[in-house]
Formats: C-alpha cells, sequence, structure tokens
C-alpha cells in the first residue's frame, strides 16, 4: 500500500505465522501414517481455516481507504505477559487491537458476556461454550499497556494509565460471512467490541469519528507503529515439534508416552495447580531430558507453587506460559 495524503491503508507487517506452521505441517503430513496423520490433518485444517478468516480481514483493511498503519501477527512479551495479535491498527484518534474468529456455526453472547457456540455435526445440533474472545483480547491490551507503560517517566506514565482505555480498543471480528451473531442479550459494553467482518470498516469509522482524542499525525502515528513492530519478537512456541517428536519415536520405535505425558491424565489429575499458584512460582528449573510440551511443543519447566492451595507442590509447566497453560503433576 502506498502513502497516507488520502491513499489509504499501509500495511507494515502483512505476512503471518501461520503460513510457516501450514507449510511445515503439510511436509509432516507426508511423511505421518494412522493417528498421527489423521491429528496432523486436523491441525492443519484448523490453522488453514484460521488464516483465510485473517485474509478475509486484510482485504476489507485493505479496501477501506482509510489512512492507517496496520500490524497482522504480531507477538509481544513483557516480563510474564505475552500477546499474540491478529491486527494491532494505529489510526489518527485511537489504536485498535483486533481479535480475529473464523469459527463454524452461529455466536450468541449472552447477558454475562458469555460466548455459545451452536452448530450441526452428523444431523446434530451442538451447542457449546467458548472462551471469550473479549477477554482473550482484554490480556493482549494488558501487554501493550505493560510495554508502553515502561517506556514512559514517571509523569507521562500516571497519563498514560489514565488515557489508556480511551486510545486503546478492543475488537473481535467474526470473519465467517455465514456465521449468524445473536447479541440481544449481550450489554451494551459487549455489543460494542464484536462485529461482523463486513461491518469491521464501519466500526472503525464510528470509533474514530465519536473519539474526542486529537488526531495524530502521519509522523507520529507511524513513530507509534513502528515501535510496536520493533518490540514483537518471533513466537517461541514451534507447535510442530510435537509431531515431529512423534514422528522421530515412530520411526525409532520408541513409546510415545515415554517422551510425551497423555493429555488425558493431566486433565483428570486432582492435584494441578491453579493459575494464581502458577503465576507465583519459584525458580523455573528445566527438565534434564527437555521433555516437550504436548500442546505447543515448547519445554516442560519443573516449577514450585508459592501461593495458593497448592503452595510447596511442584509441577512441570510449559516454558511458553501464559499464552500456553499445559501443566502436569510430579509423579
Amino acid at each position: 500500500m502506498g502513502l497516507f495524503s488520502g491513499c489509504g491503508p499501509v500495511f507494515l507487517k502483512e505476512n503471518s505465522e501461520a503460513s510457516v506452521f501450514i507449510e511445515k505441517m503439510q511436509i509432516l503430513l507426508k511423511k505421518a501414517e494412522g493417528e498421527c496423520k489423521k491429528e496432523i490433518d486436523k491441525q492443519l485444517k484448523i490453522a488453514s481455516y484460521g488464516l483465510a478468516g485473517e485474509e478475509i480481514i486484510a482485504f476489507e483493511l485493505k479496501n477501506s481507504g482509510l489512512d492507517m498503519f496496520i500490524l497482522h501477527d504480531i507477538y509481544l512479551e513483557y516480563e510474564d505477559l505475552s500477546a499474540q495479535i491478529d491486527y494491532l491498527i494505529v489510526a489518527p484518534k485511537n489504536i485498535y487491537v483486533i481479535e480475529c474468529k473464523n469459527l463454524i456455526g452461529n455466536i450468541e453472547i449472552d447477558n454475562r458476556g458469555g460466548f455459545i457456540r451452536s452448530y450441526n455435526l452428523s444431523g446434530k445440533k451442538i451447542t457449546e461454550g467458548i472462551y471469550s474472545p473479549i477477554t482473550q483480547n482484554e490480556r493482549h491490551l494488558n501487554v501493550i499497556k505493560a510495554i508502553r507503560k515502561n517506556e514512559k517517566n514517571a509523569l507521562l506514565k500516571i497519563f498514560f494509565e489514565k488515557n489508556f482505555d480511551n486510545t486503546y480498543k478492543s475488537i473481535v471480528c467474526l470473519a465467517n460471512p455465514k456465521t449468524i451473531l445473536n447479541d440481544k442479550y449481550a450489554k451494551k459494553e459487549v455489543k460494542d467490541k464484536v462485529v461482523r467482518a463486513d461491518q469491521l470498516i464501519g466500526c472503525i469509522k464510528r470509533m474514530e469519528q465519536e473519539s474526542k482524542n486529537e488526531k495524530s499525525s502521519e509522523k507520529s502515528m507511524r513513530k507509534l507503529a513502528e515501535f510496536f513492530l520493533h518490540s514483537a519478537i518471533p513466537n517461541k512456541s514451534d507447535y510442530t515439534k510435537k509431531y515431529e517428536n512423534i514422528l522421530e519415536q515412530i520411526n525409532t520405535n520408541t513409546p510415545i508416552d515415554s517422551t510425551i505425558p497423555s493429555e488425558k491424565t493431566i486433565h483428570n489429575s486432582n492435584s494441578i495447580p491453579t493459575d494464581q499458584s502458577i503465576q507465583n512460582t519459584q525458580t523455573d528449573i528445566p527438565l534434564e531430558n527437555e521433555k516437550s510440551c504436548p500442546k505447543c511443543g515448547g519445554k516442560l519447566i519443573l516449577r514450585t507453587a508459592k501461593r495458593g492451595d497448592y503452595a510447596g507442590s511442584q509441577f512441570y509447566g510449559c516454558e511458553n506460559y501464559p499464552k500456553c497453560r499445559f501443566i502436569k503433576n510430579v509423579e
């Protein structure tokens, strides 16, 4: 995309790590067999569907005619916090953090802000609750807030925190054009944050018009967008590693369970620490044999809970916490 002065949006980062993941998984799919092949194929379909949703949003943004800087798929970290942001947009008045959801089925939002999905599977109607993408985006905003706050002096920190919510806006975008959104029972503050892809540009225009913030210059907008671009780091999680490990174990006739713990066993355990106790752990100790997390492929770390009901107990947690919340008891 070109320059501003009425020429529309500028993508400072347009590529996605999802495309790299898909390429790697396609290579693994050719080598895999049996259940492993089925699982890789399943993950490929999920990733491809998600990427397709993000491409729908990219199309809307490219054809918006709005002067703004756009970053696609950036990973930010600050201390123990992390955020994988689908789209971060720096506009003249606001900064928009967009979470893309390309979901099969219809979405209902209840009066408590809960998200309920319904779809048909083999002739049966399935209704299930899903993790709130609004909550997910709030965590992304917390990471951004921590990173930006760290760059400012004492006086500017107070001003920044006071005005953060008026400047940084959360938008959840439903990319599947067939999805029906039922938000008649949702509170207004929730309704305003959830839109369909074809409503996204109208939503941004409305928020810009209603904002009382002063317009930023093109120079300051670019500076802020480049700050986020330079703050972004490669995601340390290699989700293909789990399947590479499985294939290697199959080829060497090594029992898979000897290095990759059973997820079923983990979730059925009655003594798994809570999120609060994970966040308050003693110094992490890597496992000697560097076991891999079965969810994302990261290393499992031996940790000790410092607070909560499980204070003093040890468990294995993924190195990519909080993005990956896999945990396993010490046997």
